[in-house]
């Protein structure tokens, strides 16, 4: 396949608010998010052209309910064609995205429905992170207590310890990305937190506080993509997926080459920017797996945007806020956004999609025309890179 070629385009996108979504089940708010990419494309007809439906969810314990793809389907409309739910933790969606992808490029169908979702809200915070940490190694990591807090918390003190990042520095990837999400209707937390508030919060494990947490949050999201030669059949300003890469790694962290990398998303970076033709200065706006501060700052160097040990000071520059070089988690990210597991890989597509088509309102990069979305799968055991352009 020639570099730069679209694999897929997408003709529409829809997101549902993120937040504590009350007295919804997670069906009727994948809908919501359906019902959004449906009127954004008044040239489809979901029922007769959409002909299967890859959604991402990561957990049947919420809500004691499994069988997704076809739960979800019935409830948006489109009952009767194959409705395949994926699970890739944290990078469900993402992995329903290439899903997707290789479903349009093995010819089989011509338009097709991506998305995730997950309800959260309603679980205690210690079932959710009992949840939550299913993701990570049951006999190794979640037998001895340890929780996703205290594996990116130890990633952060590695990456302390051997580039000297500081505790200030994950506070701007918080205070950033609140400022993002404030311009954000749809985010969960649409408040701004200065650095003192940031950095005097409370500790969750040592040396993530508070706002170095991502929200516990209802949401789903989903994309309508098709073949590239008949998206004009839809919109007029598809925005083509150029790049996508995909890669695991040990699914428990004392196995990994580093605490300070993650292999598994420079590997996809690698595939998706090679597919893309694209180099990692190209990229105009990004969307990153801020689960935790640290995890941003690791994904700047993962993904090129500055050489290892120096995503410090990146963000410390403010070349990643929403006016500078590279304007990264322009939604406001999974910390301020929110972190629907299953929807977040689509949701960041989502935010991508505004973007480039100029649909971001308040928060719109000037002239972006490609970017980039960066979603990972626990503690790193998988992660997925797609790249995006404007027509």
């Amino acid at each position: 396949m020639l570099k730069g070629k679209p694999l897929v385009s997408i003709v529409s996108a829809g997101l549902s608010k993120f937040g504590k979504l009350e007295g919804l089940y997670a069906r009727e708010i994948f809908a919501q998010a359906a019902k959004e990419a449906f009127d954004r494309c008044p040239n489809l007809d979901p029922k007769k052209e959409i002909q299967a439906l890859f959604v991402g969810h990561m957990g049947e314990s919420y809500e004691h309910q499994g069988h997704t793809g076809s739960t979800v389907a019935d409830w948006a409309g489109l009952l009767h064609i194959p409705a395949i739910r994926t699970e890739a933790a944290c990078a469900s969606s993402a992995a329903a995205l290439r899903a997707g992808i290789f479903a349009v490029l093995s010819g089989l169908f011509d338009v097709v429905m991506v998305g995730g979702v997950e309800k959260m809200t309603h679980r205690t915070t210690s079932e959710v992170t009992e949840f939550l940490a299913m993701a990570s190694d049951f006999p190794f990591e979640q037998w001895h207590g340890i929780t996703f807090p205290g594996l990116f918390a130890l990633m952060a003190t590695a990456h302390m310890h051997k580039y000297g990042t500081t505790e200030e520095q994950l506070a701007m990837v918080a205070v950033k990305n609140h400022h993002n999400g404030s311009l954000n209707p749809k985010a969960h937390m649409q408040k701004e937190v200065t650095l003192e508030k940031a950095l005097s919060s409370r500790f969750i494990a040592w040396p993530l506080k508070l706002y170095d947490c991502s929200l516990i949050t209802d949401g789903a999201s989903c994309l309508i993509i098709t073949k590239p030669e008949i998206a004009k059949k839809y919109t007029d300003l598809p925005i083509h997926i150029i790049g996508s890469g995909q890669a695991s790694d040990s699914i428990g962290m004392y196995e990994r080459e580093s605490l300070t990398s993650l292999t598994a998303a420079k590997i996809s970076a690698k595939q998706a920017y090679e597919m893309a033709g694209v180099k990692p200065e190209g990229i105009d706006v990004a969307e990153v797996h801020d689960c935790f501060t640290i995890a941003e700052i690791i994904a700047y160097e993962d993904l090129g945007f500055c050489k290892p040990g120096e995503g410090g000071q990146l963000i410390e520059r403010g070349e990643t806020k929403l006016d500078g070089r590279l304007p990264v988690n322009t939604s406001g990210g999974l910390k301020s956004k929110g972190h629907p597991v299953g929807a977040t890989g689509t949701a960041q597509a989502y935010e991508i999609y505004l973007q480039l088509t100029e649909q971001a309102d308040r928060r719109q990069v000037k002239d972006a025309k490609i970017g980039l979305a960066h979603n990972v799968g626990g503690s790193g055991a998988t992660a997925a890179v797609h790249i995006f352009r404007r027509e």
